[in-house]
């Protein structure tokens, strides 16, 4: 693995969807060496971000997703650092809400891996919070960057526009429940989870909705 590992960085901001705002507080992931990274969730200060690379190569900036909380300081760290900011396309109606005169460098899709630091990263499409959310699986970690797919306790939220909570389901029970049991869910707010812990609650959620 070359070295790799997982470092979180908290960011404040706020969340505004639907003509509502709420200040929340995202999870930053940097997976990478002490030589290259990439940035999981390019959240609210560009700056705090850039500071915590600490001179490393960013490789890439990978959007989970396009709500404003989770891209909204993108594109202001590829500028700092040239790094390619990379989203799936069907999320491109949510990112220009926040970004209407700057597109996205490349797509994410299905089954593409992104590498670094000897570490593959392989896109799992799984809509449901948002049209193209994605998650990132790497086995070698023992991880999954989940975005606001799946936290502990549920899935995200599906009350707003471009969501909706049976296409979430199917995206967690299908796409993520199967991966190993003693994979390590990386959220996109709040702390960390397991499949294994999330796994029996799948009845619940449907019981409960979202």
């Amino acid at each position: 693995m070359a070295g790799a590992r997982i470092e979180r960085l908290v960011t404040s901001g706020t969340f505004a969807l639907d003509g509502g705002t709420w200040d929340v507080e995202n999870n930053v992931w940097i997976i990478g060496d002490d030589e290259e990274v990439i940035v999981v969730d390019a959240a609210h200060d560009a700056g705090a971000i850039a500071e915590a690379l600490g001179g490393r190569t960013l490789r890439a900036i990978v959007c989970t997703h396009a709500h404003n909380d989770h891209i909204d300081a993108a594109p202001a760290l590829a500028a700092r650092t040239g790094a390619p900011v990379l989203l799936h396309p069907d999320d491109l109606p949510l990112w220009k809400q926040t970004h209407p005169d700057r597109a996205p460098d490349g797509e994410l899709a299905e089954g593409q891996v992104v590498e670094v630091a000897g570490v593959s990263l392989t896109v799992l499409h799984t809509p449901g919070h948002a049209p193209g959310a994605v998650c990132l699986h790497a086995p070698a970690l023992t991880a999954l960057f989940g975005g606001d797919t799946l936290f502990a306790g549920g899935p995200g939220a599906t009350g707003r526009s471009y969501s909706d909570f049976p296409t979430i389901v199917d995206s967690i029970r299908d796409r993520l429940l199967t991966l190993p049991q003693d994979t390590v869910v990386y959220t996109g707010h709040g702390e960390t989870t397991t499949v294994a812990a999330e796994a029996p609650h799948l009845q619940e959620w449907l019981d409960r909705g979202f």
